[in-house]
């Protein structure tokens, strides 16, 4: 049971592309909420939580690849 090294790679290029939203994002609704006066408060919320949102479908996507490298056929 050999490992896939081109699906590895994969795998861990969709980690890294999540670890930086999965900080992001939540800075961006903290700052949203900060600025609650101001008319662009919505907006910024939105997008906030669409990248949470997408650093986590990264992180489950990633991690699925990792398993799919280690344990296929």
């Amino acid at each position: 049971m050999a490992t896939n090294k081109a699906l590895l790679a994969k795998a861990l290029k969709y980690l890294s592309g999540a670890l930086p939203l999965l900080f992001i994002g939540p800075a961006i609704i903290h700052n949203a909420f900060m600025n609650q006066g101001n008319n662009w408060h919505y907006l910024v919320l939105g997008i906030g939580i669409a990248l949470c949102i997408y650093g986590v479908y990264c992180l489950y996507v990633g991690l699925k690849t990792i398993m799919n490298s280690l344990f296929n056929d």
